[in-house]
């Protein structure tokens, strides 16, 4: 194998190294290496291309986090000295026709020895590509090579492609005709928030403690759409999702809010993360202005907190239904510490730092459990909120996290290791809703049917038809057995 992945890197370089780029090229192919081989081997990370784009799009206080002096002596180690090597090296001017001589020996010879050398563990190398396929993401630096070329690709086809338009026919139905007042959803997007350390799901802290005094629907076993929010997002909000996967028409088409939209919702945007990937283009958006909160914004990055203030001015100007998406930045890693006041700094001690491996176990999870009882008392306050505005709006909260993450377990960190092989820490996430008595009412749903349907698995693909099912939005998209609300209505 160590001959194969040789022969295949020079096989690479055989087709773009040229002398006046030369030394360029593996000065830049060298560092990047030393950065791709301290992430994968911290956090256990798989550079695919669903990886890499997650990577591409981060924003610069998120990559901050990832950065410390922890990883200067693999970088020295790592980078440092090759790049000493290579600045030693004296290239040759050669006549043309030889140094083609020179290449195409040497092209030949490479394919010679991959094959010899796969020959000789054919058998072994079959089964293991077969079955682990995701494995060849840990080749290095073939990995973000191909995966940097794939997320072009992709990014300049999805580009030029036209979203396509759906929900083009949705209307309002049903309950609609006797109603007296407007319908307010919150949509509140949780960030890496996994099921295992969610009170409400029976989690040995009671990391929710808040929410459980409220009369919410919780759902204990729920599958995300990816491993990342680059992923996840854009699946969550499609009418088709992880379970006809198809990254390239769910990058192209229009989403959920599209079709809410479309059925005359007032439809806004409200980010503390990264921005929509694509889910809201073309609607209403408010990213979180740092300089107007203070008191919760500090060092390029704001408390979830941030994200109600000015809710009821929007609240008050709305005219009609509206629907409202909170994009939390909830328990993003890996400065779990930074994600919670001090006042939420319950279970000590805490991992104080983004360099993970510096900290046990326990710091790592009672960080991340902090993090968890602030998205509660977040989530709590949006409900208080949303009865304040009964008067007017029947109103309703949907929580739902994009994907999980991983705290040391398998040697791993974070999150985004390929679905396919992805353990249930990053996978599964949790679900809650909480319904006013008002809409309960007016859309006839039945709350002890909804809480023994949340007993049931459900997965992300549910959200986009249970979501025109809680708000009776009729398009030939909506499948009724996606719709978690469509047996539980009087």
């Amino acid at each position: 194998m160590l001959v194969a992945l040789t022969t295949v890197h020079t096989l690479l370089l055989c087709l773009v190294l040229v002398r006046p780029i030369a030394r360029p090229l593996l000065a830049l192919l060298i560092v990047a290496t030393a950065f791709a081989t301290y992430y994968m081997q911290r956090f256990g990370i798989y550079l695919d291309p669903t990886m890499l784009r997650n990577v591409l799009k981060t924003d610069p206080a998120e990559a901050g986090e990832l950065f410390g002096w922890g990883m200067l002596p693999h970088l020295l180690l790592f980078a440092g000295l090759p790049l000493l090597v290579l600045w030693r090296v004296r290239l040759k001017p050669q006549r043309w026709a030889r140094a083609m001589a020179w290449r195409l020996a040497t092209f030949a010879a490479s394919v010679a020895l991959l094959v010899g050398s796969l020959l000789l563990v054919f058998q072994d190398f079959s089964a293991q590509m077969r079955n682990q396929k995701d494995v060849r993401y840990l080749i290095t630096p073939a990995n973000f090579i191909y995966s940097a070329t794939r997320v072009a690709t992709d990014s300049l086809q999805e580009a030029q492609a036209a979203r396509t338009p759906i929900g083009v026919d949705a209307r309002l139905d049903g309950y609609w005709s006797s109603r007296t007042k407007p319908a307010l959803l919150v949509l509140a997007i949780g960030e890496t928030a996994r099921a295992a350390n969610w009170g409400l799901n029976g989690y040995a802290r009671q990391t929710t403690p808040q929410l459980a005094t409220r009369d919410v629907i919780n759902f204990r076993d729920v599958t995300a759409c990816g491993t990342n929010t680059e992923t996840s997002l854009p699946c969550m909000f499609a009418a088709v999702g992880r379970r006809d996967y198809d990254e390239r028409r769910i990058r192209t088409s229009e989403s959920l809010l599209h079709v809410l939209n479309r059925a005359g919702f007032q439809v806004l945007w409200r980010d503390n993360q990264s921005g929509c990937k694509g889910v809201c283009d073309g609607l209403p958006t408010q990213q979180l202005d740092k300089a107007a909160f203070p008191e919760w914004c500090d060092g390029g990055r704001c408390l979830d907190e941030a994200l109600l203030q000015g809710l009821d001015t929007v609240v008050r100007d709305a005219k009609g239904n509206l629907v409202v998406v909170l994009h939390m930045l909830g328990n993003h890693g890996p400065a779990y510490f930074k994600r919670y006041p001090d006042a939420f700094r319950r279970y000590t001690a805490t991992c104080d730092t983004g360099e993970l491996r510096q900290c046990t176990r326990d710091e790592i999870v009672n960080a991340y459990d902090n993090a968890l009882l602030y998205t509660d008392h977040v989530l709590a306050k949006t409900i208080d909120f949303l009865q304040s505005q009964t008067s007017r709006f029947d109103t309703a909260l949907v929580y739902v996290s994009d994907h999980g993450e991983s705290l040391g377990e398998k040697g791993l960190y974070l999150h985004g290791v390929p679905f396919a092989i992805a353990p249930d820490e990053q996978t599964k996430v949790p679900m809650t809703w909480w319904l006013s008595p008002g809409y309960v009412a007016s859309f006839g749903l039945d709350t002890a049917c909804l809480k023994r349907a949340a007993a049931n698995p459900q997965t992300h693909d549910n959200l986009f038809h249970t979501a025109l099912g809680l708000l009776q939005v009729r398009a030939s998209e909506y499948e009724p057995s996606l719709d978690i609300t469509r047996t539980c209505r009087r």
